[in-house]
């Protein structure tokens, strides 16, 4: 195609009229590129505009650096306090779920943070890894665990977790809780949990099953101290030595440790607060061979000066390499803290890195 006939093409297309009258509602529609600057930019750009005839369209800026574009400099300023400003939003919104008595509609959100509905959605999950619906699923979950350990009736726990009626949270309570609520407060005594131990080049290794799903994973040089572990978290569980075929889950656990290359894809039984959810699936996004930083996660969830926070519930952590909280490392580098000892996260750490290479 000549230029002449790209020239007619662009003038054609009603996205080049955006482009001219600079209009920011379609910024987040599409981005353009100049072919003879090699930049992308966004329909709102104050930059100099180009000839019809250079430009290229494209639904994402995603799909514009796929094509060997980059973000002009104005846009590369603008995204990093976009990335500010969503994540002051999303924190906003979580703050907001938490304190809220009855968890707030999507469009209540996406109203508060002068957001459409559909791009409040998807910046929240961008940033958090859930959606406003899991997020608050996942605080609802917290609250509740929380009044039933503290000994509260169901029927309190699920009014101060904010369900307005007992047949909605008797509907979530399995997703909620992985078992009954009345068998959560007593302690999981007709909840089924399968396990096994057995040995790796790092040592001793326990895995556990619900009914929904692997529930822990656990390293350390004592088998027996691995089962205490997994008695007092589970203090009235039925604990189930597992047959030959859950030996072939723990084969697999070990065989990842052995050789991550080979990966590991596992149905996980998820137990923690909202917070530490959210870090947890920030974890799991990380590739194998990579490292990130504790400030990245907390970048990552909205959440940037709870660094902390994000340490804490890497601590908590207890499903070993499957939420591979050993790819967290301090911000220069360094390894830091491991529930399983430092030696083992180095050892982890070595061998993605060989696979990789």
């Amino acid at each position: 195609m000549n230029a002449t006939s790209r020239k007619h093409r662009i003038e054609q297309d009603p996205r080049w009229q955006a482009v001219l009258r600079r209009d920011a509602n379609a910024d987040t529609s599409f981005v353009y590129a100049v072919r003879t600057t090699g930049v992308y930019c966004r329909p709102s750009s104050l930059s100099r505009l180009p000839k019809a005839e250079n430009v290229e369209f494209f639904d994402s800026a995603e799909q514009a650096e796929a094509a060997g574009y980059r973000p002009s400099k104005r846009l590369a300023s603008d995204q990093t306090q976009v990335a500010a400003h969503h994540g002051a939003v999303v924190a906003a919104a979580c703050r907001q779920i938490e304190s809220a008595e009855s968890v707030p509609s999507l469009e209540q959100l996406a109203q508060q943070a002068g957001m459409s509905s559909y791009h409040f959605h998807r910046v929240f999950k961008a940033a958090t890894g859930l959606t406003p619906r899991g997020y608050a699923n996942a605080q609802r979950s917290r609250k509740v665990r929380s009044h039933l350990q503290r000994g509260h009736s169901v029927t309190d726990a699920l009014y101060d977790a904010g369900f307005n009626s007992n047949s909605r949270f008797y509907e979530a309570a399995d997703q909620l809780l992985g078992m009954k609520p009345s068998d959560y407060r007593a302690g999981g005594p007709n909840n089924d949990i399968r396990f096994a131990v057995g040995q790796c080049s790092l040592g001793a290794i326990l895995v556990a099953q619900s009914e929904r799903g692997v529930c822990a994973i656990l390293m350390g040089d004592d088998p027996n101290l691995l089962v205490e572990e997994l008695q007092d978290k589970f203090p009235k569980a039925n604990l189930i030595g597992a047959d030959d075929s859950f030996e072939r889950l723990v084969a697999q656990v070990v065989g990842f440790i052995e050789a991550p290359a080979i990966g590991l894809n596992l149905p996980l039984d998820l137990r923690g607060t909202a917070f530490q959810e959210r870090v947890w699936q920030a974890l799991r996004s990380i590739p194998a061979g990579s490292t990130v930083s504790y400030t990245e996660i907390a970048r990552r969830i909205g959440a940037p000066r709870s660094c902390r926070a994000v340490a804490q519930a890497c601590a908590a952590n207890s499903l070993a390499v499957a939420i591979p909280c050993h790819r967290v490392v301090r911000s220069d580098g360094n390894l830091s803290g491991y529930r399983w000892g430092v030696e083992r996260k180095r050892q982890l750490l070595e061998r993605e890195g060989s696979s990789e290479a």
